[in-house]
């Protein structure tokens, strides 16, 4: 049986745009799968208020079309969301692709035919489509998740995952409204609804280290100076370890005098974009001793930003210190405690017990609301292929083969399931870094490695459980070298409200960009050793 497609690729946001474009440069057939009614991806999904880029734009976009660089503007330095997602369909329509996406098509399942060499791919509303190769392109943060509280579907209200938030317009002013979560999500609802509700209340059971994003719009000069820059802004993206413009201090802490010191530090948290995290002394990711000093200079900006030295001391971790989970970037956040109207509800020590028909029950009440905010986070990095049956050889599915953990070769294969490629997926560099440049590598490595199956005639690509293994062993190597793998959070495979997520696990590769893009191609340069062909 000859498949309909050469390929089918789930997910049409950046990477499965990227990708899409690629193959069919190739010559094959592929189409691309989309959930949604557009293309997008998180920028599809995510409409929540306050939503945008916590990477300056210009590093975010596609680097490898110079039309599209030229002709493309940025209003702002962190792009807002709205602004995104238009630039996402600029660039699909000037790649000519929007025809080879069908949208509304939501994955249900995809099964390995060995006898057929080939994948049948069944979507929720009853269709099958096959195809030769399946490339996943479906996100690291796309599969929501809501606490495990009791009572959630008894609520009247109106209520949502910030995922799911609704495309028509969500009115907010006068309405008694609850957000439950305080990391990246909910920090940028909050500051953004806070002047516009009628009454605020935050539900916080883990507060997070944020800094100032300190975002500012950008002038027509500006551009154009940016857009000359561009070589330089992407060389420097591709030469730091997450592929952000700013990288480490190549001196630890110590190594400078205290005045010296401050000083620096002063400068990066007054400065726009992830220098504060990721342009610091190299020592302070690193020794838990220089974290914690940083981490106490966090904790004064954060008092001498918030009125109430009461709300300040909740609003300052204790569990883990700065920089070892991912840093929410914040406009005004802490400045949003600062209305009489906002409320913020430590549930460690008033645990929510229930939520009832009209509002959150703790153990000191019921506060009644109109609408419940869930920023709960995500199932992240497996969590959206878990939300898909893949089944591979044997009958065995990826959520077996994964069962304890991850087991990838590259992060781009899995042992017994030939003819799949994990774009994006867990043990890759892409999930610890700036999405788009390192996604770009990967595609780009991906389109080569087909490349290189046309001219050898191949039609099956499967590799084995050694290279699994080995693999697994380089990232875990690196674990040991790094504070976020000491605390728990998403870049170390722990979420609350899923079964089994309790625990480390090896999702992430922390090497770094340079170092994984080198790996790669030390690969392709040995024919794709641990690859087997057919």
């Amino acid at each position: 049986m000859k498949a309909e497609h050469d390929a089918i690729i789930i997910g049409a946001g950046i990477c499965g745009t990227y990708m899409l474009h690629k193959l069919l440069k190739l010559g094959l057939d592929a189409t691309v799968l989309e959930a949604g009614d557009g293309p997008g991806g998180t920028w599809y999904w995510n409409r929540y208020p306050g939503a945008r880029f916590d990477s300056e734009s210009y590093s975010y976009g596609f680097s490898f079309n110079k039309e599209i660089l030229a002709e493309w503007n940025w209003s702002e330095h962190f792009s807002a969301q709205p602004e995104t997602l238009r630039y996402v369909n600029f660039v699909v329509d000037k790649l000519g692709v929007r025809e080879h996406m069908q949208f509304g098509c939501r994955v249900k399942a995809a099964r390995f035919d060995d006898a057929d060499n080939l994948w049948r791919v069944e979507l929720t509303d009853g269709r099958t489509q096959t195809c030769t190769y399946l490339f996943t392109a479906i996100g690291m943060l796309s599969a929501p998740t809501l606490p495990n509280i009791e009572g959630r579907e008894r609520f009247k209200g109106e209520s949502f995952h910030t995922y799911h938030w609704p495309q028509e317009p969500v009115p907010l002013e006068g309405r008694r409204v609850a957000v439950i979560g305080t990391g990246a999500t909910g920090v940028q609802v909050i500051a953004d609804i806070a002047p516009k509700v009628g009454e605020l209340t935050v539900y916080q059971r883990r507060p997070n280290w944020c800094a100032p994003l300190k975002n500012s719009p950008i002038g027509d000069e500006e551009m154009q100076r940016i857009k000359a820059s561009y070589d330089e802004i992407f060389a420097q993206c591709r030469a730091t370890p997450n592929g952000f413009l700013h990288g480490p201090v190549r001196k630890d802490m110590h190594e400078v005098p205290e005045a010296e010191r401050l000083a620096f530090w002063n400068e990066l948290y007054d400065s726009p974009g992830f220098g504060v995290w990721l342009g610091n002394y190299r020592d302070v990711l690193m020794d838990p001793e220089a974290n914690a000093e940083f981490s106490a200079f966090i904790a004064d900006k954060i008092r001498s930003r918030v009125a109430d030295p009461a709300i300040a001391e909740k609003l300052i971790p204790r569990d883990h210190g700065f920089g070892t989970r991912r840093v929410p970037m914040e406009t005004h956040y802490y400045e949003a405690y600062h209305y009489p109207h906002v409320h913020l509800v430590d549930v460690n020590e008033t645990p929510i017990k229930r939520i009832t028909e009209t509002g959150i029950e703790t153990s000191d009440g019921l506060r009644e609301f109109d609408l419940i905010i869930y920023a709960t986070g995500f199932d992240a990095i497996t969590g959206a292929f878990d939300r898909i049956e893949f089944e591979g050889l044997n009958g065995e599915t990826l959520r077996q083969h994964w069962q304890d953990e991850p087991m990838t070769y590259l992060g781009v294969q899995v042992a017994g399931f030939p003819n799949l490629i994990t774009l994006a997926g867990p043990q890759q560099a892409s999930v610890a870094t700036n999405f788009p440049p390192a996604i770009e590598s990967a595609v780009e490595w991906a389109s080569d490695l087909f490349s290189f199956m046309q001219e050898q005639g191949y039609t099956r690509i499967e590799t084995t459980q050694d290279f699994e293994q080995q693999w697994f062993e380089e990232v875990k190597s690196v674990y040991d070298m790094s504070l976020i793998t000491k605390t728990p959070s998403w870049f170390t495979g722990y979420n609350s409200n899923v079964a089994g997520h309790d625990k480390l696990r090896h999702v992430i590769y922390l090497g770094g960009s340079p170092a994984y893009r080198q790996r790669i191609a030390d690969v392709a340069q040995k024919a794709y050793e641990g690859f087997i062909f057919h």
